[in-house]
């Protein structure tokens, strides 16, 4: 347990001291929101690129790992949809409740694989954010789509910001650069290296910025199901896949750590965007990260 805590300690202060700030406004609350697009653009995408694009991913079992971690969203999507009507919900406020439950924080993910498992953990959640971030986005519109928040307009919009995401694109670079026999010549990798350096602690304070503890004064049925199926029911199901699918230990850590993980902090700009409930996704991204914060450690206990 003190190798887990030890690996995760770091990643959660820095988590708080972000939410320091935030409740600060230090330095300004533009200042982070220029900086949360800066990381999102840039820096996330170039650690993507330089992780995949030099990665030796015949080390990583793509098949099964995509089998444990992709199974276990889609079944989860498919059952809070089957019991939308016992939510007893409002479409705006399901379709926050939805990415609550399937959306998942990349810092934290890649941060979080890096400090347990060194270069393999880092390559693996590179893999897993390349398998997972395409699908996540896609079943979160159509969740909008299907709930009726968004019209015609707003679908191309959607649409066009699926094509233009940049943690696709750069998954998809390197992916291109890796298989290519490319890679990254000269300077090239150094400076992608450089840039990807900054971008899990960044991240992982603006992370702590966009936490909003008022919104955790809200509790309804719906928050209460999203927080026990993204923090308890998805974890024990991917663990279960993963004993089922033979994972070695490393892409079973990676995979139990992507199962677990709080939902996104962008999860709240698409709900404000596209009609969701924004305050009830406010609550759900405060609440899952903070809870986190146990829940994650006693996982990766259970399986050390």
């Amino acid at each position: 347990m003190e190798s887990i805590t030890g690996a995760l300690g770091p990643l959660f202060l820095l988590i708080l001291l972000g939410a320091a700030m935030g409740y600060g406004r230090w330095p300004s609350l533009d200042f982070w929101a220029q900086m949360e697009r800066f990381i999102y653009f840039v820096l996330f995408p170039a650690m993507l690129v330089g992780t995949l694009a030099t990665a030796d991913v015949s080390q990583v079992p793509v098949g099964r790992l995509a089998l444990a971690l992709l199974g276990a969203m889609a079944l989860f999507g498919l059952v809070l949809w089957h019991f939308r009507a016992w939510l007893q919900l409002s479409p705006a406020a399901f379709t926050s409740v939805f990415q609550g439950a399937v959306r998942f924080n990349t810092y934290v993910g890649v941060a979080g694989a890096a400090a347990l498992h060194g270069s393999l953990g880092a390559t693996t959640a590179a893999v897993a954010v390349a398998l997972m971030v395409p699908v996540v986005n896609v079943m979160c519109v159509a969740s909008f789509v299907a709930a009726g928040t968004l019209g015609r307009a707003s679908l191309g919009k959607s649409a066009l910001a699926l094509a233009k995401n940049p943690l696709i694109l750069a998954c998809l670079a390197g992916i291109g650069l890796n298989l290519s026999g490319v890679g990254l010549p000269g300077w090239s990798e150094d400076t992608v290296t450089l840039l990807g350096r900054a971008a899990l602690p960044l991240g992982l304070v603006a992370v702590g910025v966009a936490l909003k503890p008022m919104a955790l004064l809200r509790i309804d049925r719906g928050l209460i199901a999203t927080n026990a199926i993204k923090l308890l029911c998805m974890p024990a199901c991917v663990l279960l896949l993963a004993w089922l699918l033979g994972l070695d230990p490393v892409s079973r850590d990676v995979a139990l750590l992507f199962a677990a993980l709080p939902t996104a902090t962008s999860a709240y700009i698409l709900a404000r965007q596209l009609g969701g409930d924004a305050e009830l996704m406010a609550a759900i991204i405060t609440g899952q990260t903070l809870l986190a914060m146990l829940t994650l450690p006693f996982w990766l206990k259970l399986v050390s």
